[in-house]
């Protein structure tokens, strides 16, 4: 599922092409794109047509274009394969695409959702007053937003008993991070996934957050990572990342900074990717 990073560089690429533009005709070809919007097809159709997209939005992995004359956003959630494109009109339309807007103007693109395996959709939601979808409202600031605070951040990991993976994954604790970005930070901090969190002292805190950024700044200038052609962004561009990636999908391989072979360990219904060596193992964990 795509992270902070790749969310991001779809954010943008839809503030350039999209945010300010006049929706003129919404076709949706899928029911289950917009299943999260109870109303049905038609009535999300008929809700956004004459509206004014504004500026795209973002918080952690989630996604959303607020209606520039309304009090509600378009949440975007792209699942494991959801893309949002944006294409020529005349443009063939893609095996998978599920809905379609065309804009009230002479641009000649519009604004597709994609979506193969049909985990993502698009919905409407009312706004809180500081702005998001009140379905997100407690999704928690990511660690790229200004006003992300750090202390708090810290407090929260000694205030819980639990492990430090499942901390950066937890969505209302910390937003953006999922399992690649995670397994990435903890490698560049030389953390095992199973560290209590009680443990942490501030300036380990601040260690790992500086790496939790520096790797997510890293993977945004290469436009995010891609395993395959699911993850694009709106013009259908695949990210490099992977090429940059050190523990994450490199079972067997070479530790970048040891040699030791890294490892892969079931977690959560996921995998961890973590060195041995550099990564050492709390003593309770196996």
């Amino acid at each position: 599922m795509p992270e902070l990073p790749e969310v991001e560089v779809v954010r943008r690429g839809l503030e350039r092409w999209v945010s300010g533009r006049l929706i003129g005709e919404v076709r949706v070809l899928h029911p289950r794109a917009v299943r999260r919007h109870m109303a049905g097809g038609a009535d999300f159709a008929d809700r956004l047509t004459g509206h004014r997209m504004g500026l795209a939005q973002r918080r952690g992995k989630y996604l959303w274009l607020p209606l520039a004359d309304s009090a509600q956003s378009v949440l975007a959630h792209l699942g494991m394969s959801g893309q949002l494109l944006v294409q020529p009109q005349e443009a063939p339309e893609e095996k998978h695409l599920r809905v379609r807007m065309r804009f009230a103007d002479e641009q000649g693109t519009e604004l597709r959702f994609v979506d193969q395996r049909t985990f993502g959709g698009l919905s409407l939601h009312d706004n809180t007053a500081d702005g998001l979808p009140d379905v997100i409202a407690h999704i928690a600031r990511d660690p790229l937003d200004a006003a992300f605070d750090d202390d708090a951040f810290h407090q929260a990991l000694r205030g819980r008993r639990t492990t430090i993976k499942r901390a950066l994954l937890d969505q209302s604790l910390i937003s953006g991070v999922g399992n690649i970005y995670a397994d990435e930070a903890l490698w560049r901090s030389r953390l095992h996934y199973e560290r209590p969190t009680g443990s942490f002292t501030r300036p380990r805190t601040a260690e790992l957050l500086g790496h939790v950024r520096d790797v997510m700044n890293a993977a945004l200038a290469v436009g995010g990572t891609s395993f395959d052609s699911l993850y694009v962004n709106v013009n259908g561009e695949s990210g490099y990342f992977e090429r940059s990636l050190d523990a994450y999908g490199r079972e067997d391989e070479p530790c970048r900074r040891c040699g030791t072979a890294i490892r892969r360990r079931p977690w959560m219904n996921r995998s961890s990717y973590f060195c041995p060596r550099c990564q050492r193992a709390p003593r309770s964990s196996s």
